[in-house]
């Protein structure tokens, strides 16, 4: 099975549709709750970046039996230092990201603690892609 959701920058009104959507398919898949709380967390936070700090991206999940795997392409300023972006605390977002909440800089690792695997690419003025996987084994 295959999800694919269109993310535009800056709509925090519809930040999370995507993780949400993603979590009543896994529910009605009878994944179990604690794998599905690792997805919705890890997937929530990616999309969260991508509203954040992108102009617009692309998120594709792959539903199988042995595996969820999550790949979100944005188009954005990327990240220019990947290692002090995975620090707790760590964060560029704007003044105004901050006052709605958002930017506090755990996105990165807590995407990172609820992966089994996150691989990231990013090309400082192109964009960002991640690939986040969570085994169902």
């Amino acid at each position: 099975m295959v999800l694919n959701y269109h993310i535009e920058g800056g709509d925090f009104a519809n930040a999370g549709t995507a993780s949400s959507q993603i979590k009543k398919t896994l529910k009605q898949l009878s994944v179990p709750p604690v794998i599905i709380k690792r997805v919705v967390v890890a997937l929530y936070e990616a999309e969260v970046n991508i509203v954040a700090h992108a102009y617009k991206g692309e998120i594709v999940v792959s539903i199988d039996p042995e595996r969820i795997q999550m790949i979100l392409d944005d188009e954005g300023p990327g990240i220019a230092d990947i290692s002090l972006a995975m620090q707790k605390g760590y964060s560029t977002a704007s003044e105004e990201v901050r006052q709605m909440g958002f930017g506090a800089g755990m996105g990165l690792p807590n995407i990172s603690e609820n992966a089994d695997s996150l691989n990231i690419q990013s090309k400082v003025g192109k964009g960002t892609k991640l690939e986040i996987i969570v085994k169902l084994s």
